[in-house]
């Protein structure tokens, strides 16, 4: 699939993504009343992703659930003792908690919720290019389906990519890298490894403006700027700290900056806000002529999961997550192959998505 063939099927998806409509405060504590009690009567946890409506962290927070990356999301699940775990983000993060937790019912506030990572980089087209290079180790994002991750030799976070990539070149092999460009292009420039590049990327992080970011940099020189490496390199060259959304967050609360200008999905402003609430927060720039996507600083999917839609699923139980049962198992041996090495080296496996 070339880059413009992949925008227009984006486009295509953005055109049937409906985004929750707002809520009073009324309306809003009744619901949130009424989730609470569906999750103790179903014996359900709900887990959520930095880049969800804020309303949905805190609930899931409220309720004894977690607010994580997509891979710590489904490890939470696994630890919990619940037997109905409710995923509020996009679809492959709820295939990912049901690889992990395939005894378990996984639910989605909404199934449409997906990923341009994911539509950008489908099955048979990726088998394909990897059938075309066999002498190469097939390293995946997180941020992929079930079916690429089963045709995968390695699953990463962003958090782990580049020692996982290290330790593969130190053993001489050479990379097929899929879905997100950016990120393999920063794990390149940072290993020095033979990788070669599907053409994917995130309409959120691509957004981001080299000169507009200069700019801010100029008017709050006193300012660290975190930026996530799925962003191009113009903007990565500007960072100050490159890192996943765990890093990121991180960074906020250890660095002694009182300014932090953030690239990536602002939904992560309010995890940040609340553990390092003395600092000030400045949305790194997406705006311009060249801007193109619907929601420049937020995923348009993870905005699909709202309140009104989340007690839905509750009530009807009818956005579960289901994953045959061969698929599942290609699925998980790069998932845990990441799991062990990342287990083995003491590394946090933290991700974006």
């Amino acid at each position: 699939m070339t880059q413009a063939e992949d925008r227009i099927l984006v486009q295509e998806y953005l055109a049937h993504a409906a985004e929750p409509q707002p809520l009073s405060d009324e309306e809003k504590a009744e619901l949130e009343s009424r989730i609470k009690a569906e999750l103790k009567a179903r014996d359900a946890v709900l887990v959520a992703h930095y880049y969800t409506d804020p309303d949905i962290q805190r609930l899931a927070e409220e309720t004894g659930g977690c607010v994580a990356d997509s891979l710590e999301m489904a490890r939470f699940g696994n630890r919990h003792p619940a037997s109905t775990v409710v995923v509020a983000g996009v679809r492959f993060m709820g295939e990912t908690a049901k690889i992990l937790n395939p005894e378990k019912r996984v639910l989605m506030p909404t199934l449409e919720a997906t990923c341009s990572l994911d539509i950008g980089c489908p099955a048979d087209e990726f088998a394909a290019f990897c059938d075309q290079h066999p002498d190469r180790t097939v390293v995946v994002y997180a941020n992929t389906s079930a079916a690429v991750k089963a045709r995968a030799d390695w699953v990463v976070t962003s958090s782990c990519a580049a020692a996982i990539v290290e330790h593969l070149d130190a053993r001489g092999e050479k990379i097929l890298w899929a879905p997100d460009q950016h990120l393999g292009n920063y794990i390149r420039k940072t290993t020095r490894a033979d990788m070669l590049m599907w053409d994917g990327s995130c309409i959120v992080h691509e957004e981001f403006k080299f000169r507009g970011l200069e700019d801010l940099k100029a008017l709050y020189p006193d300012a660290a700027v975190l930026v996530h490496p799925e962003s191009p390199e113009a903007v990565v060259d500007l960072a100050d700290v490159v890192g996943s959304t765990s890093q990121l967050i991180n960074a906020v609360q250890t660095m002694p900056n009182e300014r932090f200008i953030v690239a990536t999905d602002n939904g992560i402003f309010y995890k940040m806000q609340q553990l390092a609430p003395g600092k000030t927060l400045i949305e790194a720039p997406t705006a311009g002529n060249g801007a193109t996507c619907r929601s420049c600083a937020h995923c348009p999917w993870m905005a699909m999961n709202g309140l009104e839609n989340l007690l839905q699923v509750l009530e009807r139980g009818d956005q579960e997550v289901f994953i045959d049962d061969a698929l599942r198992e290609d699925a998980l041996r790069p998932l845990r192959r990441m799991l062990d090495f990342t287990a083995s080296m003491n590394l946090k496996v933290a991700g974006n998505a």
